[in-house]
Parts: C-alpha cells; structure tokens; sequence
C-alpha cells in the first residue's frame, strides 16, 4: 500500500548539534528493527519514522537512518544469555507456561524453543520438557557515529548528493532538517560515513531521475519509456528494495525526465503512534445473508453476482481485514465485531438495542445514509463516532465522520485549481439547461467566461445537443478551459465529439467538469476523445495504474484472494487503516481529526474538518485528468 510518506522534523542551529542527531546503520544479515533499535537505544517506531520502507522489510546492506538515542553516547552495560545446561520438568496439573516460567525465571520462547513440539502441542498433566539454564554475561557497548560531513560540490544538487551516497532526496533531508532547497558549493552536509570506493559516480552518459509518491514501475514506462528490466539493470539496488520515494535512478540519456525533487510531505501517523490499547471496532453492513442458503455454494455465488449490496459488502470487508492485518504488523491490535444490518430498520434497532456500544472506539457503517442516521443517532450519547463509508449522511451530527466529499467541495476543489492556474487561457462553459445554477456559479467565478446552452426544440424542450457552427466561433489561439456540466450522455458525447474536432495546433481545447457523473462513462463517450482533451475532474479518490503496479497492499490482496481488489475493497482498506493510525495516535478519533492532519493510502485520502454545529466531514479531493489513455493525479 498504498503508502510511502516521511515526517516534518524538529530544526536544531549548530553543526555540531545536526552530526548527532542522525546516524546511518547498513542491515547485516540476521538483523531485525527490534534488535537494530535496541543496540542504538531507540525505539522500532523512532526508525520506522525516518525509515517507512522498513515497515514493510528490511535487505541485506539496506541503509537505515537511526535517530541519536536520548540515553548518553557512552558506554553501557549488555547482558547476554549462554545456555550451561537444562533441568527436568514433569507437568503437573493446572501448571502452564507462564507458571512455570515464572518458577524457573525463564521466557515462555525459551521454554518453547528447547522444546520444540510446544509450537503445535498445548501442555498437558504428565509432559516430560527441559528447561534451559543460562549463564548471564554483561559486556560494555559503545555506539559509533556513523554520519560524516561532506562538502558540496560545484553543480550538486539535493539528488546528486543522495545518489552518491545511496540514499534517497528525504533521507538526505532527514539527515539535515534545515537544508534549503537549492546546495551551496562549499556546504557541509550529513551523509552516510560509507567508505569512498562505496560513493557512486554521477556519470553524464546517462539521464537521472529521481521517483515521486506512488510512482511504480507501470507509470515510470509511460513516463520514462524504460522497462522495469531496464531500470534494475542500471540500478541494482532495485532488485532487493524495490520503487522507494525520492529514490535517485539512473536511466537511459533517451530518457524524457527533469531532475526535480517535488515537496510531497503528508502526515505520517506511524510516527506518532502511542494508544496500543485494542481497538474496539463495529462494522454494519447490508450483508443480507439470511436471503442465502448457505449450504448451496451455486446459490450463494449466484447471490453475489446479482446482489449489489452484498458484493459491495464483501469487497469493502475484505478491504477491511486487509487493514486490521496491516495494523496489526505496527502492534495495533483490534477486536472487530461484524453486524450484518440487512439493510432493514427493524434489524437495526435489533443491534442497537442488544449490543452495548458505549466502550467501541467507532462504528463504520452502515452503508445506506437513512441507517447510517439512526445509528449515529443513538450512539452520540455516548459520543461514539460513526463514520460513513461510501454515502454521504443525510445528518450530520456531531459523531458522524462523513468520510466522502461532498459535491460542493468537489465544485470548490475545481474552481480553486483552475484559479492557481496563472497562464493565460480562454474560458467556456456549456450546460444543459437543468444545469444552469453551476453554470452560473462559474460565471460569476470566471467573468470573461463564454456562456453557452444547449439547444432546445421547437416546442422549448431541451434538445441535449449544440451545433458546430455554435461552438467553432468561440475557440481562441492558446490554451482554451472548456467546463461542461451536464448528466445527459447524449449531450455530453455531442459536445467532446465537436471540440475534439476543433482542438487543432494552435488552439488547446482542455475539457473539465465539476462533476464527473456516468454521463462521462457512457457507451457513447470515447476515451479516446476524454484523452486528447486531457479530460479534468475532481475526484474522492485517485483510480490510477496503482492497482497494476507493484503496490503491497495490491500483493497483498491478490495472495489472500487471487483476484485484483476493486474500488470498493481498497475503500474498505485506506478507511480502517486511516481509522486504526488515528486511534493509536491520540485518545480517541476526535482528538486525532484535527484539520492539519492529512493522510493517503492507496487510492484514498482524508483530511477532515468540523462544522461549528455538526460533524466531521472530508475536505481532501483529488483533481485527476486523462493522460494518454489512462488517469493520473493532475499537477503530479
């Protein structure tokens, strides 16, 4: 998963102050995070912090960037165990491990590991085991500094430096928190303390680019048009640790690419994690499995195919587990409780009036608004939060987290990116005639805006559908924004066919709307017109080749399910996994949903806001557009 994200770190003034603070450590063979955090007197999450890519797995020669311990730099005591022989144990009745551990002073895994059979068999009255006796032998440690000064170079950039020293641009950044964008020749910089047979060369003969958030090897051949063979042949370093972000690879001098690093920082709540108590979770979803004989495998995969709401359960749930699971890896347990709501109110008050929800942490679900309601309803008493899945409340009160934006954010999020955009351009919007509040809406945002409607019949009913000569007048030479807002796909496929047509040299015609309805998917719209018109929309969530690329949680899934997960199920994934980051970061999910925190997985992020008199809801919306026949983040 999705997700590849560093932290804002603490800025310190003196040199001197800087070279502590980091160290760089170079994973030999056995070693795991625990037992690296433990020899610097840190804590795994410190490393994980500066290390995302370490939660995942952790290579042979892989270099981590170890945070300076808080305990002193000096000499310390380590105790280790030498085993010197074993005594007898016969199991006598009501005695467990633990019991036995404690008469012996030894661990449960020691027991277990010198006997071996305990890994599959419970202890029984009569067992006969061995318990291991060691001898303690205590030894001082001291801790070397491994980050060295290096002087920058004439023509060193932030990438140049990294690639030399095999890091990537943000743990270059990590290592000198006050780094400016631009290097200086002659500056001292932190850097691994690698030996100077291990620096790279930047050689000329070859092109430099350095990878974006979410980039896999899918969009780097669109990009780039350089194989994922390729590219671990000029980088063989890929070939153990994979795509990371900031990550500098050498390519092809072919190769179409500029050697700029972009700010890509969002919240990391892997870093801040500090509530390990279980999380208590609801999930009610219209399963409705009481309509299948359960017993008739034909009848019950028939269900899911002609049943909406029970695929869009089982997929969203199957996300869900995919998150617990992942939650799990970070030490944030969760106990789950399932309810299925039938999608009946009855069924509702069912579970309301049975279940004690007054100690859950939240509830997600149900899945239609009017239950959603009732639910939230009832359990703001107690404040319980209730989050929304995939529709939007038709209340909001103050315990609901309406996880999707509304359509008036949506509207916003467009006109405010067409805004920052400050080359010159010509506006046009055309509408059908049910449309023409929002029509207005952008007039009033867009001045110099062309206006236009669709026809209409000789009796004044909408016609769905404009001449050429209406539109073939209006285009200017340059760049011309063209907002169409209609949800008829006849009158939307009659408009795209006409400006394709007219987008000629000279005159770019980039079409954009402020809502993107099955109108824009219809059997009638080409693709291949939405691209060459480089088609702009808002979107809740990113569709992009991240579920073909090589992403985790998408190796995840296929393994546990052997298909591909669809939209639903990585919902089900971003959300409980955003729910469970937030929970083990602060007291509760309120405390947690401040408006500055803004989180992404795979194709989902959130960053919520409260009403002065009401709940939570969603303010973060992604802008993506066609590019060659696929969906991409715009801007990125």
């Amino acid at each position: 998963m999705k997700k590849l994200i560093f932290i804002l770190l603490v800025v310190f003034c003196s040199w001197s102050t800087i070279a502590q603070e980091y160290k760089t450590h170079k994973v030999k063979q056995g070693e795991t995070i625990e037992s690296i955090a433990k020899q610097y007197l840190v804590t795994p999450f410190d490393i994980y912090a500066l290390n995302p890519d370490a939660k995942k797995s952790i290579d042979l020669n892989t270099v981590l960037i170890i945070p300076d311990s808080k305990v002193k730099n000096e000499p310390i005591p380590e105790t280790t165990k030498e085993l010197i022989g074993y005594r007898k144990h016969k199991v006598k009745r009501k005695e467990t491990l633990y019991s036995i551990s404690k008469k012996y002073n030894v661990e449960i895994e020691d027991i277990k590991k010198h006997n071996t059979s305990l890994y599959a068999e419970n202890l029984r009255k009569g067992d006969r085991i061995q318990i291991p006796k060691f001898k303690t032998i205590v030894s001082k440690v001291s801790l070397n500094n491994t980050v060295k000064k290096y002087k920058v170079l004439p023509k060193e950039g932030k990438w140049r430096v990294a690639y030399k020293f095999g890091i990537t641009v943000p743990e270059l950044e990590a290592l000198n928190p006050d780094l400016e964008d631009v290097l200086q020749p002659g500056q001292e910089v932190n850097v691994p303390n690698i030996s100077d047979n291990e620096e790279k060369a930047v050689e000329e003969t070859y092109n430099y680019y350095t990878v974006l958030k979410s980039e896999g090897y899918m969009a780097l051949n669109r990009k780039l048009g350089v194989t994922q063979e390729q590219l671990e042949k000029l980088n063989p370093d890929l070939k153990d640790g994979g795509l990371k972000l900031g990550m500098v690879l050498r390519v092809p001098k072919t190769a179409k690419t500029e050697l700029v690093v972009k700010d890509l920082v969002n919240t990391d709540l892997t870093s801040t994690l500090k509530n390990f108590k279980t999380k208590k979770i609801a999930l009610m979803l219209p399963y409705r499995t009481h309509r299948i004989d359960v017993d008739s495998v034909a009848e019950a995969k028939k269900a899911i195919r002609t049943d909406g709401l029970l695929s869009v359960s089982l997929d969203f749930h199957a996300g869900v587990l995919m998150a617990i699971d992942s939650a799990k890896r970070l030490g944030i347990s969760t106990h789950l409780k399932v309810f299925d709501t039938r999608n009946q109110s009855s069924e509702i008050s069912n579970i309301l009036n049975n279940t004690d929800f007054s100690d859950y942490d939240a509830v997600i679900g149900p899945l239609l608004p009017k239950n959603l309601d009732r639910v939230a309803s009832e359990l703001k008493g107690d404040h319980i939060p209730v989050l929304s899945p995939l529709t939007m409340p038709e209340k909001l009160y103050d315990n609901v987290f309406q996880t999707v934006p509304s359509s008036e954010l949506l509207e916003k999020t467009m006109i405010n990116f067409v805004k920052t955009d400050s080359l010159p351009k010509h506006m046009v919007i055309i509408a059908d005639s049910k449309h023409k509040a929002v029509s207005d809406r952008l007039l009033a945002e867009f001045p110099s805006a062309k206006q236009i409607f669709s026809r209409k019949t000789k009796k004044g009913a909408e016609a769905y559908f404009v001449y050429q000569t209406d539109l073939e007048t209006i285009f200017k030479n340059g760049r011309n924004f063209v907002f169409l807002e209609t949800d008829n796909e006849g009158f939307a496929s009659n408009v795209i066919s006409i400006i394709n047509g007219l987008n000629i040299k000279g005159k770019e015609i980039i079409l954009m709307t402020t809502d993107k309805n099955k109108a824009f998917e219809g059997r009638e719209i080409s693709n291949y017109h939405l691209s060459n018109l480089k088609f702009h929309y808002p979107s809740p969530n990113k569709t992009t080749d991240i579920l073909t690329a090589n992403n985790p949680f998408v190796r995840a899934y296929r393994r546990e399910y052997n298909v591909s997960p669809n939209k639903y199920a990585v919902r089900g994934f971003d959300l409980t996994l955003d729910l469970l980051l937030r929970l083990a970061s602060e007291e509760d999910l309120y405390k947690a949903s401040s408006s500055e925190v803004e989180t992404e997985y795979v194709e989902n992020k959130f960053r919520y806001s409260k009403k002065l008199f009401g709940g939570y809801f969603n303010e973060a919306v992604y802008i993506v557009k066609y590019d060659n026949l696929t969906i991409v983040e715009a801007g990125k």
